[in-house]
C-alpha cells in the first residue's frame, strides 16, 4: 500500500498563471467557512482590489487537427497473442484480453498494473484450436452483463473435417467479478472447411441484439461460394436474440432479419452477406452505423457500412472491382464506403469511430489499420460518403483495435503482446508539462503554497470524494471576466485554467494526517474543455502527469472499520472521464456557480478580510455584469447545516454529487432531472419505474415517497458494486450525504 508520510502544511491563498492571465485560486476545505448567502450590499466585500497575475506553463491552443502516437499504455504488461480488448459495460476499473491461444485475461485499467495483478478469466484451452488465423477469436459482454453476468465468445475447435466455430455464452462467476463460471453454453457452431477466413468478431448492437461475424470459409478465392451462398453463415454477419430460447434454440431470430420469415433454406440468422473475411467491425456509439473491415482478396481493402439485407458483393466484387462477375448474385451489391489497393497495404483491420475526448480532431472520424503496412487511418463518414482518409500513425502488428469503458481508442500488438493507447502528437506546439512542478501552480509543493496572486473560495455543498480535503483554484487570461448566470452555468473566456488538489486523511476525522495524493487540471482550450490529472509521488516531493486513468491504495485508520483498519483505493481519472462527469450539458465547470460560492469566506490571508463571495468577486471585477447584493441571490444550504429544511439539504447534496449527467443532455440513458433548480415533479423520480434496472426491489421505482429502503435512487448512492451512482470515481460511500438523501425520501418529497 501506498503511505505518504503526512507533514506540515501551509493553507494555500495564493493563485498561479501566466503574465497575461489574472489567477483566481479556490481553496476547498471540508465544511468550514460560514453559511450560504449572508451577503450585504456593497460593504460585505472581503477585498478591495483585483489581485495581481503569476504564471503557468500550460500551452493554451490546443490543436484542431494532426497526428497521433500509439504508445505503451499498460507498460508492465504483455500478453501473449491479443486479439481484442474491451471492457465490459458500466465497468471503467477493468479491461479484457483475448488471447488467440484461449484465454481471457482481466486486470485493473491502471498504467501502472503489475503482472501480478492480472488474472485469467476464462481458460478456453483445451477446446480451442488454435494458431495462424485460428483460435479464440471474439468476446462481447451482455449490455446487462452488470446483473446477469452473461457474456459470449467465438472460437474454432476442431481438426481437420471436424474444424468448426463455435459461438457460445458463459456467465461471470456470482462470487468473483474476475472468474467466469466454466459451464459452456453453445448457441450454434459453423463447419470451416479450411483453416482461413473465420472472421469471429462479436458485438451488442444498439438494438440489443448479438452480432457476429464469419469469414467465407477460407482457401483462396471463395471456392465454394459461401459469400453468395444463403444457407451458411460463412461469408455473413449474423444477427441473434440471446435473451430469449425458442424450443431448444438457445436464443431468437429478431423479426426484421432479411429471412426471418424464410420457410426455404436462408438462414434466419443472417443480417448481411457478399462478405470474405470481415475480421473487425464495430458499431459507432454516436449514431449506431456498424462499420466492418473485410480482408481482401489480392487486390483491395474495404471498409463498409453494414446494413441489414446488404449483400457486399464477394465474390462476384472486390471492393468495387470484379472479382468473378458470374458469382454476384440475384441482386445489387453494397459497395464499401472506402477501398485502398495493394500498393497501400495488404489485410484491414477495423476498428472504430472514435467518441472520446483525448484526440479532439478525431472525435467522429472512424478510425482503422492494416496489419501488413502497419498503418493507422481515419476518415469521416457523413451518412452518404466517406471523407479522405488521413494517415495517423504506425504500428506494427496492430491486430486489432478496442474501446476502454469510455470510448478512447485502444490496440493490440499481436507478436509484441502489448496493449496500446493512443494521444495526439502536435509537432512545434510548446510540450504540456510532465511535472506538477513544471506547471508554475505551486510557489512550495513541500508546504503546498501555491504561487502568488490568488483569491480563495469555498463552496456551499462540496461534491463527495471519499473523504479528501481539497484545494481549488481557477485562472483567467488577461483583465477577461467571467460570464455570469444565476441559475445556470457560468461562462469562461478561453485560456481559463481550473486546479483541484485532493489531501487524503490517513487518520479518519484527523485533517493534519492528509497528505496530497492527486492534483487535477482542466484547461479551457480554442477546442473546448480538456482535463488532466497530476498524481503524487509517495514521498510528496512532486506530481507527475497521467496519461489514463489509474489507482493507488492507502491504508487508513477507520476507528469504524473492523480491527481500526481499512484498505481505501483512490481512482485517477483518464482524461475522458474528466469530462464525463463535467458535462458540457453543465458547463463543464461544476463548482463555479452562484447557489455554490454564495456563501461568507476569510479573506484575510489576502491582507483582506471575512466577506460574501459574490460581492467580492463582483466589487473587484471578475464578473462582466455587476452583480446585485448577494443577500438577493440563490444559496445552496450547506449538507450539514442542521438549521436548514432536509429537503433544501437533500437537493444541494444531489444537484452538487448528481446533476452534473442527471439533466437534459446530461447524457445519461435515465431522464430523471436532479438540479436543484427544478420542482420535485419535474424531477421524474416520485413513484416512476426505472429505466437501467430495479436492484432487486418487488415494485421498484426511483424514489417511493415515504420509504428509502424501497428507492432505487437512495440504494444506489449507497452501492459499491456495478449499481453505484455516481458509477465511477469513488470507493467509499458518502454515508452522511446516503442518510440526507433518505431522511429527504422518509419525509414524502
Amino acid at each position: 500500500m501506498t503511505q505518504p508520510s503526512p507533514r506540515s502544511r501551509v493553507l494555500p491563498f495564493a493563485v498561479v498563471h501566466g503574465a497575461t492571465a489574472l489567477a483566481l485560486a479556490l481553496v476547498v476545505g471540508c465544511g468550514g467557512g460560514g453559511g450560504g448567502g449572508g451577503g450585504g450590499s456593497g460593504g460585505d466585500s472581503g477585498l478591495d482590489a483585483r489581485p495581481p497575475a503569476p504564471s503557468l506553463a500550460f500551452p493554451l491552443t490546443a490543436p484542431t487537427t494532426g497526428s497521433v502516437e500509439a504508445y505503451d499504455g499498460f507498460p508492465n504488461l504483455r500478453f501473449s497473442s491479443p486479439v481484442f480488448v474491451t471492457a465490459a459495460p458500466g465497468d471503467a476499473t477493468r479491461l479484457f484480453v483475448v488471447e488467440q491461444g484461449g484465454r481471457i485475461r482481466v486486470f485493473p485499467a491502471s498504467a501502472s498494473t503489475t503482472s501480478g495483478q492480472v488474472r485469467t478469466f476464462l481458460d478456453l484451452t483445451s477446446r480451442v484450436t488454435s494458431g495462424g488465423e485460428l483460435g479464440l477469436l471474439g468476446l462481447a459482454f451482455d449490455p446487462g452483463y452488470a446483473t446477469n453476468r452473461r457474456f459470449y465468445v467465438n472460437y474454432t475447435t476442431g481438426s481437420g473435417g471436424s474444424l468448426r466455430s463455435v459461438v457460445a455464452r458463459y456467465q461471470r462467476s456470482a462470487a468473483d467479478p474476475d472468474a467466469a463460471d466454466p459451464t459452456e453454453t453453445p448457441l450454434f457452431e459453423v463447419a470451416q472447411p479450411y483453416s482461413n477466413h473465420n472472421g469471429g468478431m462479436l458485438a451488442f448492437g444498439p438494438d440489443g441484439f448479438l452480432y457476429g461475424s464469419f469469414g467465407d470459409g477460407g482457401d483462396a478465392g471463395d471456392p465454394q461460394g459461401n459469400g453468395q451462398r444463403l444457407s451458411t453463415l460463412l461469408g455473413k454477419i449474423f444477427r441473434v436474440d440471446p435473451s430469449v430460447t425458442v424450443g431448444a434454440t438457445p436464443y431468437g431470430i429478431p423479426s426484421d432479419n432479411p429471412f426471418a420469415a424464410s420457410t426455404g433454406t436462408e438462414r434466419k440468422e443472417i443480417y448481411a452477406w457478399g462478405l470474405r473475411n470481415p475480421w473487425r467491425f464495430s458499431f459507432d456509439r454516436g449514431t449506431g452505423r456498424l462499420f466492418a473491415g473485410d480482408v481482401g482478396q489480392g487486390s483491395r481493402e474495404e471498409i463498409d457500412v453494414v446494413v441489414r439485407g446488404g449483400n457486399y458483393g464477394w465474390r462476384g466484387m472486390e471492393g468495387t472491382q470484379v472479382y468473378d462477375g458470374g458469382s454476384l448474385g440475384s441482386g445489387p451489391f453494397t459497395a464499401p464506403v472506402h477501398e485502398y489497393g495493394r500498393s497501400t497495404g495488404s489485410c484491414v483491420i477495423g476498428g472504430y469511430v472514435y467518441r472520446g475526448t483525448a484526440i479532439p480532431f478525431l472525435v467522429g472520424h472512424y478510425v482503422f489499420a492494416d496489419y501488413g503496412s502497419g498503418r493507422v487511418w481515419s476518415f469521416s463518414y457523413d451518412g452518404t460518403s466517406a471523407g479522405a482518409r488521413v494517415e495517423l500513425a504506425g504500428v506494427s502488428g496492430l491486430s486489432s483495435f478496442g474501446e476502454d469503458a469510455a470510448g478512447e481508442l485502444l490496440a493490440c500488438e499481436h507478436g509484441g503482446g502489448r496493449i496500446l493507447r493512443f494521444r495526439p502528437t502536435v509537432p512545434g506546439t510548446t510540450p504540456f508539462p510532465q511535472t506538477l512542478s513544471a506547471t508554475g501552480i505551486y510557489a512550495d509543493l513541500a508546504t503546498l503554497t501555491p504561487a502568488a496572486g490568488v483569491l480563495p473560495y469555498d463552496v456551499n455543498a462540496p461534491l463527495w470524494s471519499d473523504g479528501a480535503l481539497k484545494d481549488r483554484f481557477v485562472t483567467l487570461p488577461g483583465t477577461s471576466r467571467i460570464g455570469f448566470s444565476q441559475d445556470g452555468a457560468w461562462s469562461f473566456p478561453t485560456q481559463t485554467v481550473l486546479v483541484k488538489t485532493f489531501r487524503l486523511p490517513l487518520v479518519v476525522g484527523d485533517p493534519s494526517s492528509a497528505v496530497p495524493v492527486e492534483t487535477r487540471v482542466l484547461v479551457l482550450s480554442a477546442s473546448g474543455w480538456e482535463g488532466y490529472s497530476y498524481r503524487w509521488r509517495a514521498d510528496g516531493t512532486d506530481a507527475d502527469l497521467l496519461a489514463g486513468a489509474d489507482t493507488r491504495s492507502f491504508d487508513v485508520a477507520d476507528a469504524s472499520a473492523p480491527g481500526g483498519q481499512r484498505v481505501q483505493t483512490w481512482a485517477f481519472p483518464s482524461r475522458t472521464d474528466c469530462l464525463r462527469c463535467h458535462t458540457a450539458a453543465a458547463g463543464r465547470v461544476l463548482g463555479l456557480t452562484t447557489r455554490q460560492l454564495n456563501r461568507t469566506f476569510d479573506f484575510g490571508p489576502l491582507g483582506g478580510r471575512v466577506g460574501n463571495q459574490l460581492d467580492t468577486w463582483s466589487d473587484v471585477g471578475l464578473f462582466d455584469v455587476a452583480l446585485p447584493a448577494s443577500a438577493a441571490l440563490p444559496a445552496h444550504p450547506r449538507p450539514d447545516d442542521l438549521g436548514a429544511p432536509v429537503a433544501a439539504r437533500a437537493r444541494a447534496w444531489l444537484d452538487a454529487n448528481c446533476a452534473g449527467c442527471h439533466r437534459p443532455g446530461g447524457g445519461t440513458p435515465s431522464t430523471m432531472d436532479l438540479r436543484s433548480t427544478v420542482s420535485v415533479a419535474s424531477m421524474g423520480v416520485v413513484g416512476v419505474a426505472p429505466q437501467q434496472g430495479g436492484l432487486g426491489l418487488p415494485d421498484p421505482r426511483i424514489v417511493t415517497s415515504g420509504a428509502r429502503a424501497a428507492s432505487v435512487l437512495w440504494l444506489r448512492v449507497g452501492a459499491l458494486d456495478g449499481n453505484r451512482m455516481p458509477p465511477l470515481g469513488s470507493s467509499v460511500v458518502d454515508a452522511d450525504g446516503q442518510d440526507l438523501v433518505g431522511d429527504w425520501i422518509d419525509g414524502g418529497p
